[in-house]
């Protein structure tokens, strides 16, 4: 005889909301995770945004099926009563099963194993430049090449994040540290605690870290408000300098990009020497601390301040076209203010994703993430198979009237534009109720 099922509601469910009593719900199951969110290897961010509710999507999206044997330690013995599952929802499980039926997850390709040939072919020529040659000319290639290889590096420390690139779990792990922390000086501790937050809130302003750059940047009106970071806990305040520098921001956009490395230098130690539980700092620091050795040696090894400081904004001015690509991945996309919705995951990450179009031949310059939206909808699938399922992914948001936007690396960048630029006379306006400062007045005093 079947045993009687004991249910609860949605309602009640979302009671289950916050660290010390975190309830989820996958496939109208409940879970008790409240003791399972610090051990859980994407970080506390996922589940504390979406806590109290059913996350059926997301979990299908960031496991494996193997995954799923380890749920029944969590089960509370409840099932949701009014539980419900969209059509959309419906057609984007069973397209993650049939690409688990058909190996796409496993199938990986030799891309990882030709980009780390081609870092450590980069990185000798590099220091050979820099050791045997006398040429200005030549140390500026240096700088440029060693940009450039900073830019695969990552792409490298992104897929083993996501997956498992390596033949185990711990080769994977040496993988990002190798390729995060040892090549680029930046944690992977810090990538993972900011990338799993972004995935899940994809663009929402409050939740997204990806998209909270004030003073800076400002994608959105919404964020003149001075609305509470979830992510980082603290409020962004929309000041007389956030309201200067957003108001010129289209101007400054690129610039910045040039030396927003700098700023992922200073957030990787924010992190790794905080009071935050940070998984493997040891590990981590070590990784650092093997930057801060080769990197600062290599640049000392340049005859003079002049080439050092030219050699040092080179490899920055080339890492800035892949940080200019992530934002146009987001910035011009849908973006809200809330925290993520279980029920409407898939819609969130169409909405709130722009792809780069490009031919095949360019996929790896662009790492894969040119196909964005493929990527946030099947975080899991290797940068190889990702062209391969765009097709597919069009038909399913053509199918539900979900947008699917795909634009050339210029159209991309025009739109960015617009958007910061838009946002940036938004901020001009005087009638705003933030008070202007003595710059700002100067500057603008004949409008």
């Amino acid at each position: 005889m079947e045993a009687k099922k004991n249910y609860i509601t949605t309602e009640e469910l979302n009671q289950h909301n916050k660290l010390g009593d975190l309830w989820i719900s996958i496939q109208g199951k409940v879970y008790n995770v409240s003791d399972w969110v610090k051990d859980h290897p994407g970080g506390d961010a996922p589940l504390l945004n979406l806590a109290g509710q059913d996350v059926t999507d997301a979990f299908t999206a960031y496991h494996p099926g193997t995954a799923w044997k380890y749920l029944d330690k969590f089960f509370t013995g409840y099932h949701l009563e009014d539980f419900k599952v969209s059509e959309v929802s419906k057609d984007y499980r069973k397209l993650a099963s049939e690409f688990a039926k058909m190996g796409l997850f496993e199938k990986k390709g030799h891309g990882t194993m030709y980009t780390l040939l081609s870092v450590v072919v980069m990185l000798s020529l590099v220091v050979y430049g820099v050791l045997r040659s006398e040429s200005v000319f030549v140390h500026l290639c240096c700088g440029l090449l060693l940009g450039f290889l900073w830019v695969q590096s990552a792409y490298v420390g992104h897929d083993s994040g996501h997956y498992q690139i390596m033949s185990s779990p711990r080769f994977n792990r040496v993988a990002q540290i190798l390729a995060g922390n040892c090549l680029t000086g930046i944690s992977i501790a810090w990538w993972k605690w900011t990338h799993n937050a972004h995935h899940i809130a994809c663009n929402s302003l409050d939740h997204d870290p990806d998209l909270q750059h004030i003073p800076v940047f400002a994608v959105s009106s919404k964020l003149f408000h001075s609305i509470t970071s979830c992510f980082y806990g603290r409020k962004l305040e929309f000041d007389p300098l956030a309201r200067f520098l957003v108001s010129y921001q289209h101007f400054t956009f690129y610039p910045i990009m040039i030396v927003g490395r700098i700023n992922l230098f200073i957030q990787t130690f924010l992190l790794l020497f905080s009071r935050r539980r940070v998984p493997q700092r040891g590990l981590n620091i070590l990784g650092i601390l093997v930057f801060w050795t080769w990197f600062p040696l290599l640049v000392s090894c340049l005859p003079n301040w002049t080439e050092r400081v030219m050699f040092v904004i080179a490899s920055f001015a080339v890492t800035s076209i892949q940080h200019i690509q992530f934002c146009l991945n987001h910035f011009s996309a849908n973006v809200y203010v809330g925290p993520p919705s279980g029920n409407d995951w898939f819609e969130k990450q169409t909405g709130g994703t722009l792809d780069i179009a490009c031919s095949s031949w360019m996929d790896w310059f662009y790492g894969g993430l040119q196909f964005q939206l493929e990527h946030h909808l099947f975080p899991r699938l290797p940068r190889c198979q990702l062209r391969k399922v765009s097709p597919i992914v069009q038909d399913l948001c053509k199918k539900h009237n979900l947008p699917y936007r795909s634009l050339s690396f210029w159209a991309a960048n025009l739109s960015t534009f617009r958007t910061l630029k838009t946002a940036a006379l938004q901020a001009r306006d005087m009638a705003s109720p933030v008070p202007k400062n003595l710059v700002w007045e100067a500057l603008n005093t004949h409008g």
